[in-house]
């Protein structure tokens, strides 16, 4: 599962360095837009990662037919929430320049959500399916379709991007439009596959596939609407910073997407763990085993917890370096952002271990169903904290950028904190036996 999320981020990374390759500005650009595709991605994100636990939980009771239903409803929430916030994404341009940004920077960040606006509904519908193999214990046919994607990605964003091949050069909305495409194609792989192969056959997982389900539907929503407002709020408080940053300026907005992308790589690795304590952590609650599912899920915070303690270092070893290889050539021309991204890098060192942490505490609360206080840990921590020292810090003490990191830190080190209390409480002793039934 981990190597899942990193083929995906290397994807979105390969896209950022051919696109880094056309200049900072439309680097820049790429992040503002970003922030206004992921703010719609995040809402579908958030249900369909219902799927995880439902599924598992379902397959730990040993209820094949539940399984099928959860696949089935998360299928129908992308469906049903893909057409609105695609077209929302065609008005990206004014959304970012009703939000203040440089009417230069909403324009190229305009034509680049026209192409990659159609990526929603497949992606949410992959991940979906990637959910539903993952409860299997069966993540592999999805790794292999994000390892062909890889390669394949990357030549058609540089042939759309730079007009090889004969196809025209079509910069930003190439770039847009290569990621909507093979994106297509992976959810095109994962439904035959799941459709066709073993185990997933036996599930059908396309039959019936329109008779109404409203109970499992409603529950799917009331466990992940708090996922999505969580998800949101922190993806949320990100969006904000950049466009803090855009209010610095351009360098400060290409320093701050070539530190974060960097932060979202490793990140990957602590979030598929998050998905695989989701799906054990899930299992024994189908199981009635409470025993077991606090040891799954301690087992994979531990691990994502490790994981990060030495990517830190490896970070703060290369951070010179990192900033070139999202600028190539033109990094002699952005020297400020290049030293600006690498002093980001060394500042993010305390962040990287927290959002370890944070990503897989959240994933074994999900095996628990356990969603609606974590969605209140993440308005005090992202908000109540992290906005806040952001915004203080980067304008009335006059920190800059430097000031926008300290409080991002901030924020994931209390969130963090909060979620492994609130799973340490739920799963000790003598809370078990209720919880398990409970969840079950």
């Amino acid at each position: 599962m981990a190597l899942i999320q990193l083929g995906q981020i290397a994807m979105m990374t390969t896209d950022l360095i051919l696109i880094g390759r056309l200049g900072d500005g439309a680097l820049a650009a790429a992040a503002l837009a970003h922030t206004v595709l992921f703010v719609a991605f995040t809402v579908g994100m958030g249900l369909v990662a219902a799927v995880a636990p439902l599924a598992a939980q379902a397959y730990g009771a040993r209820a094949p037919r539940m399984v099928r239903r959860a696949l089935r409803v998360g299928l129908w929430a992308a469906l049903m929430l893909g057409v609105p916030l695609t077209c929302m994404q065609f008005w990206g341009r004014d959304i970012l320049l009703a939000l203040g940004q440089d009417p230069k920077a909403a324009a190229l960040a305009g034509r680049y959500l026209s192409g990659v606006a159609w990526v929603l509904i497949p992606a949410w519908a992959f991940i979906a399916l990637r959910n539903f193999m993952g409860a299997l214990n069966r993540p592999e046919p999805a790794l292999w379709i994000t390892l062909v994607a890889i390669p394949i990605n990357a030549v058609v964003a540089y042939a759309l991007i730079f007009g090889a091949f004969g196809l025209p050069s079509l910069d930003l909305l190439g770039a847009g439009l290569a990621t909507a495409l093979v994106d297509t194609g992976m959810c095109a792989a994962a439904i035959f596959i799941a459709s066709t192969r073993h185990p997933f056959k036996k599930y059908r997982v396309l039959g019936r596939f329109w008779r109404p389900d409203w109970s499992l539907f409603a529950k799917l929503v009331a466990i992940g609407a708090p996922i999505c407002g969580a998800l949101l709020l922190e993806y949320g408080v990100f969006a904000a910073a950049a466009l803090l940053m855009g209010r610095i300026s351009t360098s400060a907005v290409a320093a701050h997407q070539i530190a974060l992308q960097t932060a979202a790589i490793l990140y990957m690795v602590p979030f598929g763990i998050a998905l695989a304590a989701t799906v054990r952590v899930g299992q024994e609650v189908g199981r009635r085993d409470a025993v077991a599912a606090r040891r799954a899920g301690f087992v994979a915070i531990v691990m994502g917890v490790a994981f990060m303690g030495l990517m830190t270092l490896f970070i703060a070893l290369a951070r010179h370096a990192i900033p070139l290889l999202y600028l190539g050539e033109k990094a002699q021309l952005a020297s400020e952002t290049v030293a600006l991204a690498a002093k980001l890098l060394l500042l993010a060192m305390s962040f990287f271990i927290a959002d370890g942490a944070q990503a897989v505490a959240a994933g074994a609360l999900r095996g628990l169903n356990d969603t609606r206080i974590p969605l209140l840990f993440a308005a005090i921590s992202f908000w109540s904290v992290g906005f806040a020292s952001c915004y203080g810090l980067a304008f009335p003490l006059g920190l800059g950028a430097v000031g926008v990191w300290i409080g991002l830190s901030l924020a994931t080190v209390v969130y963090a904190a909060l979620l492994l209390w609130r799973f340490h409480r739920l799963t000790a002793r003598h809370f078990l036996p209720a919880l398990a039934v409970q969840s079950a």
